[in-house]
């Protein structure tokens, strides 16, 4: 969950403070920038709406394009990309030297 990570990435015990945000009532929260519990609003902590309905809609756009379009640009793979190894055959000059192949 988003929760986790956030309390995770501040150095807090994740499991901890999922279980104080569970026990708190409406918008109580954590804090990470600070460490402390309190409701998210008076702390000016907010997720507006607008941005998670904006980032959904965009990769709803991208993906409708990508399902819509007949071909797809990808990287085109090079005719002589392998390299490397043994060349085939003996070196000229060299198949009257019995048992070494």
């Amino acid at each position: 969950t988003p929760l986790r990570q956030i309390t995770s990435n501040s150095g807090e015990e994740a499991s901890v403070v999922l279980d104080k945000v569970k026990e708190g009532k409406d918008n109580y929260g954590f804090n990470a920038g600070t460490g402390e519990y309190g409701d998210m609003i008076k702390m000016g902590i907010l997720d507006p709406a607008k941005v998670t309905r904006t980032a959904l809609q965009a990769a709803g756009s991208v993906a409708g394009l990508m399902i819509t379009t007949e071909a797809m640009v990808s990287d085109i793979p090079e005719e002589n990309a392998g390299g490397g190894g043994m060349p085939p055959g003996m070196p000229p000059g060299m198949d009257g030297m019995g048992g070494m192949m």
